[in-house]
């Protein structure tokens, strides 16, 4: 999903922009439904796991949203201080970042190059002169001649990994994890949960959302995800989603251009940004929502599809061999399911 820590700005109570709801049912047995929630990365996030002791639950749910926000310190390129932040501010300098943020740059930069340079992690310059929150009153599309000044520092090739240093050689780009850094977060979580003998739960962050085993009772979670354009809660399908449970998997994550936009003259200008044009994607998609069992792969996947378009995004998606799924909503409302 594009732009993640700048992306999908969600104001409570809106918890998801990406996903609908979760029908989440009681759990069975001795076992017990425990949630915490908290803001991070710019968005709502819940964690939900099952558990017979109510004080480990918590114990368990408070570390979860203290490793929240270790991630936001570190990837958040707003946060002063944070590893990408530091880079974007070095003025062309390496900068020492932890191994965690290398492995994620190296990751974020080989989607980059899947879509040929149309999804760039190195879009920050062009995205801060886009403001899509229609309530702010800010909205408008910049000047041409802005965006091209912009796109002069949009390069992914000007990232330069040397070991555990990272530098930008234009001094005047910078970086945005936004399409990537959240499913990796939910990774994380999901590790950290697993450690502490959870074996039930739900991770969403702010619509990015991760399974941890099965509901008690052993059946599936089940997704809803979002109509385009419709009002906040209405599903236009829904899936299940757990881990090695038949042909379901783990993650479900959807990127759409409904979740931030504005309408001028007739026209939607959304948040998802083309690193080669720097104006919002126009093809023939709504959203996709990619189904796998890594929450970082359907992030990025999601946003890469959403760029490439129904026919590239089919082809990427049938080139993985099952590995992962997907959905794709078209603007005229019909609904493509790769695992049909």
């Amino acid at each position: 999903m594009q732009y993640l820590f700048h992306k999908k700005r969600t104001y409570f109570p809106i918890l998801s922009l990406s996903v609908l709801f979760l029908l989440l049912l009681s759990g069975c047995g001795r076992q017990q439904e425990y949630t915490q929630s908290g803001f991070y990365f710019d968005t709502v996030i819940s964690l939900s796991v099952y558990d017979k002791d109510a004080d480990h639950a918590k114990e368990v749910l408070d570390g979860a949203l203290q490793l929240c926000e270790t991630y936001d310190d570190l990837l958040n390129e707003s946060k002063e201080g944070s590893d990408i932040y530091r880079i974007n501010h070095a003025q062309g300098d390496y900068t020492s970042v932890s191994s965690e943020t290398v492995s994620l740059l190296y990751t974020a930069l080989q989607y980059c190059a899947v879509s040929d340079g149309h999804l760039d992690i190195t879009i920050a310059p062009v995205k801060a002169l886009w403001s899509f929150d229609p309530d702010s009153g800010n909205s408008y599309v910049p000047a041409s001649s802005t965006i091209e000044q912009a796109l002069t520092h949009v390069d992914y090739h000007m990232v330069e990994i040397d070991g555990n240093k990272v530098r930008l050689s234009d001094p005047d780009a910078g970086i945005d994890l936004g399409f990537i850094a959240k499913g990796y977060i939910a990774d994380q979580l999901k590790a950290y949960l697993l450690s502490q003998h959870i074996d039930s739960g739900i991770i969403n962050l702010g619509g990015n959302v991760l399974t941890i085993g099965q509901k008690p009772d052993g059946s599936a979670f089940t997704v809803g995800i979002q109509e385009p354009f419709a009002k906040q809660g209405k599903s236009i399908t829904t899936v299940s989603a757990a881990d090695s449970k038949g042909d379901t998997f783990a993650s479900v994550v959807t990127t759409g251009i409904y979740e931030r936009y504005f309408e001028l003259n007739g026209e939607i200008y959304h948040h998802i940004l083309d690193a080669k044009t720097g104006y919002p994607i126009r093809n023939n998609l709504s959203s996709v929502t990619i189904l796998t069992d890594s929450s970082v792969q359907a992030d990025a996947l999601s946003t890469t599809c959403m760029i490439l378009g129904l026919d590239d995004a089919r082809e990427l998606i049938s080139s993985l061999n099952g590995e992962a799924q997907a959905i794709f909503i078209t603007n005229d409302g019909e609904i493509i399911d790769t695992r049909n």
